[in-house]
């Protein structure tokens, strides 16, 4: 099995003389200022999370933007990787990130039937904010020999921009949202210099193999060069990229042993009192997204009362929307919504005594989401469209007891792994409550084989298994004709940890 050792032989040896340097937008820690003391949290979302092991394995650098005006970050005895973060002032962030990011490249990749917005200005900036990403990067590998691992939508010129000043950069680009069909990335005004940046890469990750064929197909409609079917590589500008899959994970086995703390079994207690001790408990925890299918999860919890009035005062169900985004008008909208969505479903079937909903709008610490994921009966993950969403293989490994039932989207990445969960359509309101009469309804063993299942794929496919997959593809660009690297030694490598 892959674990935190085998990737650092592995890696240790097939990169023994490269650096390692992560880019993302988002930085692994989050500041913040208390009484003249910082403490640092994980932002929200699944990608830090899952990435912190492997720059841990690999002693490596992050840089990330500082979305924080605290200097600095944790100590070098709190951390076991580099951290390199960039001032990007609000004049050039707000349209890079708020604009071309997430109100054009973010609805263009979800199907969820928001119009993207396509601003000139937002492209400039975005083009600026990714040349700053390069310089940072081309100073921190000094000359060297690095590897550089991007990561998301936010650094997609990256890639180009560092192979056009260093050719002898490895550089490869994981891709963690859904790729567009030709048809949807063609409506992209820049679609083409979008393609050209990633075509800088080596390797080009994704997490479903139809998002990779989306990004072949994307090239030859935009760009009009042939991709290579068979073997998933693109050739242009004399340069090849190979296209994986490697659908992302979490550390099983730390999350499944935190999960088993006195701490986390303190949070579950807590929220036993609060939601008093009610006899069914359903959970969803996500980022206030519209891709997250929120608000028609809060109606069928509604749906469900309104058909079994026997479960009101015995059904509790906790829905944590951490905020995300909020200047952008679509999210704001959204956080009303669901505000609205719980008070309804709360005004007409609640009582002075208790809530059906329980809506937490804040970033919870790890370990209360555990606690969340112990408590709960079920827990749904249903997003409209979306790329992996980590949080049903954190709910899985969260499970050591055996017990619970996933109720998750078909139109969720883990759906493609995690075929044992209770699949919904999130559109269908009627699927929806179906999905939680079926996870009330379903006799013990059933929920045991059903949970050993996910948590044998879970353990089985981690993110060192993710990482190695992908560190894999890098040996083989260090040991091409073109490269110094020696294949043999690499075959042996391989054989030795797989």
């Amino acid at each position: 099995m892959w674990d935190q050792a085998t990737l650092a032989e592995f890696t240790g040896d097939v990169l023994r003389d490269y650096k390692f340097i992560v880019v993302s937008n988002r930085e692994p820690y989050v500041a913040a200022e208390t009484n003249s003391n910082s403490s640092y949290t994980c932002p929200a979302g699944g990608l830090t999370a899952a990435l912190k092991p492997i720059v841990s394995a690999l002693g490596g650098t992050w840089i990330a933007h500082s979305s924080s005006d605290c200097a600095g970050f944790p100590p070098s005895r709190q951390r076991s990787f580099g951290v390199r973060l960039l001032r990007i002032p609000p004049s050039l962030y707000e349209p890079y990130y708020e604009g071309l990011a997430n109100q054009a490249l973010w609805p263009l990749c979800h199907n969820v039937y928001r119009k993207p917005a396509y601003r000139d200005s937002d492209w400039t900036a975005y083009k600026q904010v990714n040349r700053l990403f390069a310089d940072a990067v081309l100073d921190e590998a000094g000359g060297r020999p690095a590897v550089v691992f991007v990561q998301d939508y936010h650094l997609s010129l990256l890639p180009r921009l560092l192979r056009t000043q260093n050719p002898h950069l490895i550089v490869s680009h994981f891709w963690h949202i859904p790729w567009p069909a030709p048809d949807f990335l063609e409506t992209f005004p820049w679609a083409d210099e979008l393609i050209h940046g990633m075509l800088g890469n080596d390797v080009i990750g994704f997490h479903l193999g139809r998002h990779g064929k989306n990004f072949l197909e994307g090239v030859e409609t935009v760009l009009g060069s042939d991709a290579e079917r068979d073997s998933s590589r693109v050739t242009h500008s004399d340069h090849s990229t190979r296209v994986v899959t490697a659908p992302i994970s979490i550390d099983f086995r730390q999350h499944s042993e935190t999960a088993k703390s006195d701490e986390v079994t303190r949070h579950m207690q807590a929220w036993q009192a609060r939601l008093g001790n009610s006899e069914y408990v359903g959970i969803g925890i996500d980022r206030c997204d519209y891709t997250k299918g929120i608000p028609e999860r809060l109606r069928a919890a509604g749906r469900l009362l309104e058909l079994n009035p026997s479960l009101r005062g015995r059904f509790s169900f906790v829905q944590v929307a951490v905020p995300s985004r909020s200047a952008v008008p679509a999210y704001a909208d959204l956080n009303r919504e669901v505000e609205r969505e719980a008070a309804a479903v709360n005004q007409r079937y609640g009582t002075p005594e208790w809530n059906p909903i329980v809506l937490e709008q804040r970033n919870l610490p790890p370990v209360e989401m555990m606690a969340l994921h112990r408590l709960a009966d079920f827990c749904m993950v249903t997003p409209l469209h979306d790329g992996m969403n980590l949080v049903a293989k954190e709910f899985v490994a969260s499970r050591f007891d055996g017990d619970g039932v996933l109720i998750l989207s078909r139109f969720a990445g883990a759906a493609r792994e995690l075929k044992s969960a209770v699949q919904v359509n999130p559109f269908s309101e009627a699927s929806l409550l179906s999905g939680i009469v079926t996870a009330l309804t379903m006799p013990a063993t059933e929920r045991r084989r059903r949970m050993s299942e996910a948590r044998r794929v879970v353990q089985d496919n981690n993110i060192y298994r993710w990482a190695g997959t992908l560190m894999q593809e890098f040996g083989k660009v260090l040991t091409s004709p073109d490269r110094t690297g020696k294949p043999e030694r690499f075959q042996q490598v391989v054989a030795s940890v797989i």
